[in-house]
């Protein structure tokens, strides 16, 4: 396995910015943001969802030992509802930029799109988690806390195969849904069942 990218353009402080959790149907979205150090390189740190679970939980402690700085961010349920979940998603990475340690010059979002309030210049890549290093460490970051959060949230609600999937719209989690209805993780904006308007949720 090849090592990605360590930076778009070198002798700057770049920050990798992901998301992970927007096509779920409970719980929050969560971004995490992550400097690397410009020699840093690790050839397992990938796009998360390309690694195992074991893998992730491996580079968790390897990616906050090494980095410049790195945190993590959530945008809650309710925010979700209340602002949809694109402009939730860029919330949460907002939160996570302001709450790094070290100020970054230069924003490496995942994705093809960004808006904010910051006035940090940045570049759009897609699929950048799996180009570039501190967007994929951020991915890595991201989807660790959150599986964590979903599973420890389903010790609690344990209809909706949760420590699975994680919030995602599976069967069994729709068939959780359908039996004991919506909790206070749902997101209320989305459709949680095909049929929700003929139930009323």
């Amino acid at each position: 396995m090849s090592p990605l990218l360590p930076y778009l353009e070198a002798n700057r402080l770049e920050a990798g910015c992901d998301e992970v959790g927007r096509g779920c149907l409970a719980g929050p979205v969560v971004a995490a943001a992550v400097i690397l150090p410009v020699d840093y390189s690790n050839p397992w740190i990938n796009d998360s969802k390309k690694l195992s679970k074991s893998n992730r939980e491996e580079l968790i402690e390897e990616i906050k030992d090494r980095a410049l700085a790195w945190a993590i961010a959530e945008a809650s349920v309710e925010e979700i509802d209340q602002i949809n979940i694109l402009n939730a998603s860029f919330l949460a990475m907002k939160r996570a930029v302001l709450q790094l340690s070290v100020q970054p010059e230069h924003l490496l979002i995942d994705g093809n799109r960004w808006k904010s309030d910051l006035k940090l210049p940045y570049t759009c890549v897609i699929k950048g988690d799996g180009k570039f290093a501190a967007i994929a460490a951020a991915s890595i970051l991201a989807k660790v806390y959150r599986d964590d959060l979903m599973e420890n949230l389903a010790e609690e609600y344990p209809h909706f195969a949760w420590e699975t999937n994680v919030g995602y719209p599976t069967q069994a989690h729709r068939d959780g849904i359908e039996k004991f209805g919506p909790t206070i993780w749902h997101r209320k904006s989305f459709q949680l069942l095909k049929n929700q308007l003929d139930l009323g949720i």
